[in-house]
C-alpha cells in the first residue's frame, strides 16, 4: 500500500484531489461500518434458501453472522478494499483459525473476479456455509477442515457486482470490470509482456498480489462464468495468438490432472459440451482446456499464482449464463458442490515436509525446492514448511538456500493420495579461510516487491527472474518440447536364455518398481517367470487392482512373447517421466508372463506361418485344452505348466487378464465352448463387460478393428469391430480364459495378434507399433466398474472372501484378504449386494460412470449384533493379551499368503528315504531324546508279528491332560503298501520339533495344541511292501491277511471275529473322546475324502466334513485342481475341488474314519497323497513339498469352529454334558467342562444337554479365517418333572399329599369308631364264651361265605376284620 500512496502522491494531477480522495474514503468507510454494524446487530441467521443473490450489505452480514456462530473454525477478515471502498472479504475456515499451524497446506477459492459473473459468488457463500455446518457431523468435511487452511473470497470485484443486473447472460449491462473499468484478469504481471497498469486503478489486484505472496498458497481455484470448462495454465503465449496455441507449463500434466478432478466431478462439465448459446459449437475434451489454446489472456491471475507465488491455480467456468436468474442458484450449487470439495482435497498430494538448519534446527524460510526435470521451483514458508504438488512417480528433489550446502534426495516415491513426507536439514557453508572446503553457493532473488520489478543479475542464480528484461519482451521463451515416451530400442527374438537374461537385467536395474518371481517349471524344467511392475511390486496393496498378461501359451505363437518384453522395457524406461505410465504403475499391479510354454518355443522355427511345430508342450499336450471345463470332462493329464498357472491364479486376486496368441487378428472373449460342442455364440453372464474390454483393445489396434484379419489366409473370415465370442468362432474345450472366469475373480480374453505365428525378426517393430497403445489401453480397463471395501461395522476390519453379487448377473466375485474388491461392469445402474458368513447382507444401488471407477464400500453388521454392531449380552469369555495375540496369528495364517510365508520361513534339513520298522522306531525315540520338553512316546499296542504301534505326542506339556487345548490326531500306514504317509508324518514331526523355539508361529501352535502322530498302524504290512510298486497289493493287509480299514466295528453284533491287535490298539486311542480332528494319510489317489466309507443316504454335518477335507485340498498345489491321471485306480475325470465323500470313491464297512465319527465323536478325513502307492524314494522330497503347507493348515484349522465351557450358575464345570451341533452331531464336555467342535463357516445352532439341568441353546457364527468362537454355557437346574414345570408338579404333589393325609385321617377316625364298638362286643363275648362259641363259629363261617359271595367287598374292610379276628 505504501507504494500505491507514493504513486498517488507523485502524480501532479492528483495532488490537488488527494485530500478529497481521503475524505471520500473516510466517509465511505464510516458509512460501510455503520451499515455493517446494523447488519451484524439486527440480522438473524436464516436457513439458506438458494433463491436470491446477496448484495454487498447482505454478503457482509451473512459472512459476519457465520464467523460469529462458528468462531472455533471460522475467521472473517478483509485483505483490502475495492475502488469504491468495499471490503474484499475472506473467510478463513480451519481448526484454530486465528493462528497458523506449521505444515498445514493453504488453499484458496476466489470468486466474482468479473463482477457480472455471479454464480461463483453465491456458490462460494454456500460452500462456506456447507463447510461450517457440516463440520463435526461429516467425517469428510471434518478431516478437510482440520487438515487444510481454507481461504474463500466470494467476491474479488464487489463494485462490479453492484453494477451488474440479474438475468444478463452475456454481460451487456456492464459490471465485468472494476469501478475504474479495469479487467482484473488482465491486470496481473505477465511473463511475456510487462504489464503497465496504474496501481491506483486496480486496488483489488494489488491486494491479491500481496495476499498471494504473503500466504504462499499451495492450490487455488478462480471461479468465473460464461462457459462450463476448467482452464489451466498457461493463459497466454509469447506470440499472443488469439486462439489455438497450446501454451504448456512445466507442470502441464499436473495441471491437466487437477482440472480433470474438477471437471469429472461436475455432471455437465465432464461431458465437454457446455452447449452455451453464445458458442454452441464449442467442445472441450473431458471438460478441460489449456487457457491459451482456448483464447489468449495476458495478465491473468492463474499464471501469476504459478509463476510468482508457490500456488497452482486453475480457472473454472461454472455456467453459460454469467448472471442467471436466482431460481437457478440451487441447481448450480448441486452441480458444483462435489467438484469444489474434491478439488480442495488435492491440496494434499505430492511431497511435503520441512527444511531446517542442520546446526541449530531452526526453520529455514524461502528455501527453494527443486524437482529435477521440472523447471519450476517453489519456496518454503516462514516455518520452513513446503508442499510441492506432484503426480505419482519417482523424483529427485533438492533443497537450495543461500549460505547453505544444497541437499539432494534421489528416488523419492510419490504415491496417489496422501503426500510423501520429505524433510531436509541443510548445513551452512564453511568458507576456505575457516579450513573448510569450497562449495557452490546459490543466490535467490527476492520477490517481495509488489511491483515485481526486482531482478537478480547473479551469474550463478538458479531461479529465473520475475519480470523479463526489455531485451526479451518480444522473444519467444524456450519451452521444453512436448514429452515423448521412450520406445523400445532392440527388436529380436529371445530364446529362453536370452529372455531369462532380459528379465534378470530389468529386475536388477529397476528394483523399486520391478519384482521377478517364478510360479513353477515346465516339463523340461525351465522356469515359468513372471515379472510384476508396480510402485510396491512385492505385495498386494489394498484397493489396487491386480492385472496380468500371459503370452506364448502355444510355443510357436511368439509375437505376444516379444511384445510383453517390449512392454516391460517401455514401462520401466518411462516410469517417473511419462504421466500415463507413472500413473498406471503407481495404481496397478501388473504381472507379465512372457512365456507359458518355454519348451515349445525352443523347438518352434522362425518364419512359421500357420504350423504346429512347438505349439504343444514337451508332453505334446495343447495347454489351451488342458484346463478343467464346465461342459465336458478333460481326460488328458493335467500338465505342470497348467497346474502352475492354476495355482498362481488362485493365489492372487486378479481382476483382468489377456492371453496373447497368434494366427489371426481378433480379440476373443468367453465362453470358448458350448454345451453341445457346437460353434455358436456361447454367452457368459458378463457378456457386455467382455465386449467392452475387447473393444478397448481392438479399437486401439489400427488393423484389428477393421474386422478383416487375414485376407490372404482366410478370405471369408470377418469379425465385427475386431472382436468375437470364442465358441461362435470355433469350439475350444479346456481353455484357460473360461477357467479364469469360472474359478477366480478374473475376467480374461484371448488376443490373436497377427496372422503369422512366428514372423521374421525384422517385422517385430511394426507389431509393437500396432499394439503398444492397445496394450496400455487394455490395462486401463482394470480401472472401471465398481471397487470398494467390505468391512466389519464393529471394528472396521476388512472381511475377506465376502461375496459381491450384482442383480441380474449370475456371476459373483469375492473380496481379497483385506476386504477390497473390484467388480468390472459396463456403465449403468445396478443393485449390488455384499454378503459374508456371520454377517447380515447389505444391498444398495450404484451408478457406474462411462469413465473411471465408482467407489462403493460396504460395512456389514454381524449376525445377532445390535444396531451398533455390538455382540449380544450374556456371559462372555475374558481374553488376555496372549489369547488375542494367538487369535491374530490364526487369522494371519488363514488369510492371503500367511501360511505360504510360514512354509517359506521354516526349514527342516533331513534326508528323505523309506524307513523300515526298526529305523522308524529309532527315529521316533531320537525325537524324544533330542526334544524331551515337547515330545512323549508311548506304545498303543503291538501288531500280529509283535511290532510296536507307536504314538508320538508333541506339545509344550506332553503327557499332561490339557482339556482346554484342541487335540489333533495324524495317522498313516493303515495299508502297509502305501508308506508315503508314514514318511510324511515322520518328516512333519521332525519339522515341528526342529522349528520349536526358532519360529514364533510354529512355537505358538505347538504350545496351544496337543498333537498325536501315529506314523504306522500296520508295521507288518509295511515290511512286506515293495518300493516302486504303484499298484501292488503286497503289504496292504496285516500278517493275518486282514485289511485293517475294514476291521473297525463298534457293535459286537456287527463283528464276526475278534478285532485284529492293530485295530484294537487304534480303537482304544480313538475312544479317548478328547480329539477334535483326525487326519489319515493313504495313497493310490490324489484326493481328500470325508466320512462316511459305509453306504449311507445322508451324512449329518456333511457341510463341515466336506469343508475340512477342502481345507487340506486347497492348501495342496495339485489336489484342489481336481486333477486326473490316476489311471491305476480308475480315478479319471475332474473331482470338484479335489474333495469327495469316501463312499463315492470306494464304499466299504468297518473303516477307521467311520469308527472315529460314530464312537470317537471326532471327524476324520483321509488324504490320498498320490496316484502311486509306493513311489521311488526320490519322489518323497517333492511329495513333502506338496503336503507341508496342507499339514500345517490342519494345525491351524483345529483352532477354529466353536469352543467353550459348560458350567452351572455357581461356576462349577459340568463334565459329560452333551453338545449337539445343528440338531445332529454330538460332542462331550471333558474335564473342566471344556468342549471344542469344528464347524464349516456359517451360522450354527448349539444345544447343551446335561442331566438335572435345563437344556441351553445358542447360535454361533463361524468364520473361515478367525479362531474358534468362544462361548460360555451356564446351566440352570432343571425345573421340569415329567416334562412339566417344577412349580406345577410340586404344587400338585403338595395338594395330593394334603388330600391323602386328610383322607387318612378320615379313615382313621371311622375305623377308630368301629373299633370301639367291636371291643365292646369282645368284652361281652369273654364273659359269655361258652354261651356264644357255637354262634361265633357259625358267624365266622358265614363271613367267609359272604366274602366269597360278594366279590366287590372292600378289601381294606376285610383286612381289618381279619386283623381284629386275629386279636381275639
Amino acid at each position: 500500500m505504501l507504494q500505491i500512496w507514493e504513486y498517488l502522491s507523485k502524480t501532479p494531477k492528483l495532488r490537488v484531489s488527494l485530500f478529497a480522495v481521503l475524505l471520500f474514503l473516510v466517509v465511505s468507510l464510516g458509512d460501510a461500518r455503520l451499515r455493517t454494524r446494523s447488519v451484524s446487530t439486527s440480522q438473524e441467521e436464516t436457513v439458506e434458501t438458494y433463491n436470491k443473490y446477496y448484495n454487498y450489505v447482505d454478503l457482509t452480514g451473512r459472512l459476519k453472522s457465520l464467523a460469529e456462530k462458528y468462531p472455533h473454525v471460522a475467521n472473517l477478515s478483509s485483505i483490502g478494499q475495492s475502488v469504491e471502498g468495499r471490503e474484499l472479504w475472506v473467510m478463513r475456515i480451519t481448526k484454530d483459525p486465528n493462528s497458523d499451524t506449521p505444515g498445514k497446506p493453504k488453499f484458496k477459492y476466489v470468486g466474482n473476479m468479473h463482477g457480472d459473473e455471479t454464480v461463483s459468488r453465491q456458490v462460494l457463500v454456500y460452500l462456506v456455509e456447507y463447510l461450517l455446518t457440516k463440520y463435526g457431523e461429516e467425517s469428510r468435511i471434518t478431516e478437510l477442515v482440520n487438515t487444510t487452511d481454507i481461504y474463500i473470497m466470494p467476491s474479488m470485484n464487489p463494485d462490479g457486482f453492484e453494477k451488474s443486473r440479474e438475468g444478463d447472460c452475456s454481460g451487456d449491462n456492464g459490471g465485468r470490470n472494476n469501478a475504474k473499468n479495469m479487467d482484473l484478469n488482465r491486470s496481473f504481471p505477465d511473463q511475456y509482456d510487462e504489464t503497465r497498469v496504474n496501481p491506483a486503478d486496480i486496488p483489488e489486484v494489488m491486494a491479491m498480489i500481496r495476499w498471494i505472496q504473503e500466504k504462499k498458497f499451495v492450490l487455488s481455484g478462480n471461479l468465473h462464468g460464461g462457459s462450463v470448462v476448467a482452464s489451466y495454465p498457461f493463459d497466454d503465449s509469447a506470440s499472443h495468438k488469439r486462439q489455438g496455441h497450446y501454451s504448456q507449463s512445466e507442470d502441464d500434466s499436473l495441471f491437466r490432472y487437477l482440472a480433470l478432478v474438477f471437471s469429472q466431478n461436475h455432471p455437465v462439465m465432464k461431458t465437454g459440451e457446455p452447449n452455451c448459446p453464445e458458442a454452441p459449437e464449442e467442445i472441450f475434451k473431458d471438460g478441460i482446456t489449456n487457457g491459451a489454446q482456448w483464447y489468449d489472456v495476458p495478465g491473468g491471475m492463474q499464471d501469476f499464482n504459478y509463476l510468482y507465488g508457490n500456488c497452482l491455480e486453475i480457472t473454472m467456468e461454472l455456467s453459460c449464463c454469467k448472471y442467471p436468474l436466482a431460481s437457478e442458484l440451487h441447481k448450480e450449487w448441486d452441480l458444483n458442490r462435489e467438484s469444489l470439495l474434491a478439488y480442495i482435497e488435492k491440496v494434499r498430494i505430492g511431497v511435503r515436509g520441512y527444511v531446517k538448519d542442520a546446526i541449530n534446527g531452526t526453520a529455514l524460510a524461502n528455501v527453494s525446492i527443486v524437482v529435477a526435470s521440472i523447471r519450476h521451483n517453489l519456496t518454503t514458508g516462514k516455518y520452513g514448511d513446503y508442499y510441492r504438488l506432484l503426480l505419482p512417480g519417482t523424483y529427485n528433489i533438492t533443497a537450495v538456500a543461500p549460505g547453505y550446502i544444497a541437499m539432494e534426495v534421489h528416488s523419492v516415491q510419490v504415491v496417489e493420495g496422501k503426500a510423501t513426507e520429505l524433510n531436509f536439514t541443510l548445513a551452512p557453508v564453511v568458507n576456505e579461510a575457516a579450513g573448510g572446503i569450497p562449495v557452490t553457493t546459490y543466490s535467490m532473488p527476492s520477490t517481495n516487491d509488489p511491483n515485481l520489478s526486482t531482478t537478480n543479475n547473479s551469474s550463478d542464480s538458479t531461479q529465473t527472474r520475475v519480470v523479463p528484461s526489455e531485451d526479451s519482451k518480444n522473444s519467444r521463451p524456450l519451452l521444453p518440447p512436448k514429452h515423448q515416451p521412450i520406445q523400445p530400442q532392440e527388436f529380436r527374438h529371445h530364446n529362453y536364455a536370452d529372455m531369462e537374461m532380459f528379465l534378470l537385467k530389468y529386475s536388477s536395474e529397476f528394483p523399486s518398481i520391478v519384482h521377478l518371481y517364478k510360479i513353477g517349471r515346465s516339463v523340461e524344467d525351465r522356469e515359468l517367470y513372471v515379472m510384476v511392475i508396480s510402485d510396491n511390486p512385492t505385495v498386494h496393496e489394498h484397493g489396487e487392482p491386480e492385472f496380468k498378461y500371459i503370452a506364448n501359451m502355444h510355443g510357436n505363437e511368439v509375437v505376444g512373447r516379444e511384445l510383453l518384453l517390449n512392454l516391460i522395457e517401455y514401462l520401466c524406461r518411462n516410469y517417473g517421466t511419462d504421466p500415463e505410465v507413472t500413473q498406471m504403475v503407481n495404481n496397478t499391479r501388473i504381472h507379465i508372463m512372457p512365456s507359458m510354454n518355454p519348451d515349445g518355443y525352443e523347438v518352434a522355427t522362425e518364419g512359421d506361418i500357420k504350423g504346429y511345430k512347438g505349439r504343444n508342450n514337451s508332453n505334446n499336450f495343447d495347454l489351451n485344452r488342458n484346463f478343467p471345463d464346465q461342459f465336458i470332462t478333460i481326460t488328458e493329464p493335467r500338465q505342470p505348466e497348467t497346474i502352475a498357472v492354476m495355482n498362481w491364479l488362485k493365489s492372487i486376486p486378479f481382476i483382468l487378464s489377456a492371453n496373447l496368441h497368434g494366427g489371426s487378428l481378433v480379440v476373443n472373449y468367453p465362453y470358448d465352448d458350448d454345451k453341445q460342442g457346437l460353434s455358436r455364440y456361447s454367452q457368459s453372464p458378463d457378456d457386455k463387460v467382455f465386449q467392452q474390454v475387447s473393444r478397448a483393445y481392438s479399437q486401439e489396434n489400427p488393423l484389428m478393428h477393421n474386422g478383416h484379419p487375414c485376407e490372404d489366409l482366410y478370405q471369408d473370415e470377418y469379425f465385427e469391430d475386431g472382436i468375437t465370442n470364442g465358441a461362435k468362432w470355433y469350439n475350444v474345450p479346456g481353455g484357460m480364459q473360461d477357467w479364469n472366469y469360472l474359478n477366480t475373480n478374473c475376467f480374461e480374453v484371448t488376443i490373436e495378434l497377427g496372422c503369422v505365428k512366428y514372423p521374421m525378426a525384422k517385422d517385430l517393430p511394426q507389431y509393437w507399433e500396432q499394439n503398444r497403445r492397445a496394450l496400455l489401453q487394455f490395462i486401463h480397463q482394470v480401472h472401471s466398474g465398481v471397487k470398494g471395501t467390505v468391512s466389519d461395522m464393529r471394528d472396521g476390519t476388512g472381511i475377506p472372501n465376502a461375496t459381491i453379487s450384482v442383480e441380474d448377473i449370475d456371476h459373483n466375485i469375492t473380496t481379497a484378504h483385506t476386504g477390497d474388491y473390484w467388480r468390472l461392469l459396463v456403465p449403468g445402474t445396478y443393485y449390488i449386494t455384499a454378503s459374508a458368513h456371520g454377517y447380515t447382507p447389505m444391498r444398495t444401488y450404484v451408478t457406474v460412470p462411462k469413465t473411471g471407477v465408482e467407489v462403493l464400500d460396504f460395512r456389514l453388521t454381524r449376525v445377532h449384533s445390535d444396531s451398533n454392531g455390538q455382540s449380544p449380552k450374556g456371559p462372555q469369555p475374558t481374553q488376555n493379551p496372549s489369547e488375542k495375540e494367538f487369535q491374530s496369528l490364526i487369522k494371519d495364517l488363514s488369510l492371503g499368503q500367511g501360511l505360504e510365508q510360514l512354509v517359506k520361513s521354516t526349514a527342516a534339513e533331513n534326508s528323505f528315504r523309506y524307513r523300515h520298522y526298526k529305523e522308524l522306531s529309532g527315529f521316533m525315540r531320537s525325537l524324544t531324546l533330542n526334544f524331551p520338553q515337547i515330545t512323549s512316546l508311548r506304545s498303543l499296542g503291538q501288531s500280529v508279528e509283535v511290532r510296536t504301534i507307536w504314538a508320538l505326542e508333541i506339545s509344550n506339556k506332553p503327557g499332561e491332560a490339557e482339556p482346554s487345548e484342541p487335540k489333533i490326531r495324524f495317522v498313516a500306514g493303515i495299508h502297509g503298501n502305501a508308506p508315503v504317509g508314514t514318511e510324511l508324518l515322520l518328516e512333519f514331526a521332525f519339522f515341528l520339533c526342529i522349528n520349536y523355539g526358532k519360529n514364533p508361529a510354529i512355537t505358538r501352535l505347538i504350545n496351544e495344541t496337543r498333537i498325536v502322530i501315529v506314523p504306522s498302524i500296520n508295521p507288518d504290512g509295511r515290511e512286506q511292501a515293495v518300493e516302486k510298486q504303484c499298484t501292488s497289493t503286497q503289504g496292504l493287509t496285516n500278517a493275518h491277511g486282514k485289511d485293517l480299514d475294514t476291521d473297525f466295528f463298534g457293535n459286537a453284533s456287527q463283528r464276526v471275529v475278534e478285532a485284529q491287535p492293530e485295530t484294537r490298539a487304534m480303537m482304544d486311542l480313538i475312544l479317548d473322546k478328547a480329539y477334535t480332528l483326525s487326519v489319515a494319510l493313504d495313497g493310490g489317489s490324489l484326493v481328500a475324502t470325508y466320512p462316511y466309507d459305509k453306504p449311507v443316504q445322508s451324512v449329518e454335518n456333511e457341510g463341515t466334513l466336506k469343508y475340512l477335507a477342502s481345507v487340506y485340498a486347497n492348501n495342496h498345489p495339485k489336489m484342489h485342481l481336481g486333477g486326473t491321471g490316476c489311471s491305476n485306480n480308475e480315478q479319471m475325470g475332474n473331482i470338484p475341488d479335489g474333495v469327495m465323500r469316501a463312499a463315492e470313491r470306494q464304499s466299504h464297512m468297518g473303516s477307521m474314519k467311520d469308527f472315529s465319527m460314530d464312537f470317537g465323536h471326532c471327524p476324520e478325513i483321509t488324504v490320498y497323497s498320490g496316484c502311486c502307492l509306493f513311489p521311488p524314494a526320490e519322489q518323497l522330497t517333492p511329495l513333502w513339498a506338496e503336503n507341508k503347507k496342507a499339514l500345517l493348515s490342519m494345525l491351524v484349522e483345529v483352532h477354529k469352529g466353536v469352543r467353550g465351557v459348560v458350567r452351572d450358575k455357581g461356576g462349577k464345570p459340568i463334565v459329560g454334558a452333551i453338545i449337539v451341533l445343528n440338531g445332529g452331531v454330538r460332542v462331550f464336555t471333558s474335564e473342566g467342562g471344556y468342549f471344542h467342535a469344528l464347524l464349516a463357516p456359517g451360522n450354527h445352532n448349539i444345544e447343551a444337554v446335561a442331566d438335572g439341568y435345563q437344556q441351553q441353546r445358542q447360535e454361533v457364527v463361524v468364520s473361515s479365517y478367525e479362531a474358534a468362537v468362544s462361548i460360555i454355557i451356564e446351566f440352570d437346574m432343571d425345573n421340569s418333572i415329567f416334562g412339566l414345570p417344577r412349580e406345577f408338579v410340586v404344587a400338585s404333589a403338595a395338594a395330593s399329599m394334603t388330600a391323602l393325609v386328610v383322607t387318612a385321617c378320615i379313615i382313621w377316625c371311622v375305623c377308630a369308631a368301629k373299633s370301639n364298638r367291636q371291643k365292646d362286643g369282645f368284652h361281652r363275648l369273654r364273659q359269655h364264651r361258652d354261651d356264644y362259641d357255637d354262634e361265633i363259629r357259625l358267624t365266622s363261617m358265614g363271613s367267609k361265605k359272604s366274602l366269597l359271595a360278594h366279590e366287590f367287598q372292600d378289601e381294606s374292610e376285610s383286612d381289618e376284620e381279619t386283623l381284629y379276628a386275629n386279636k381275639i
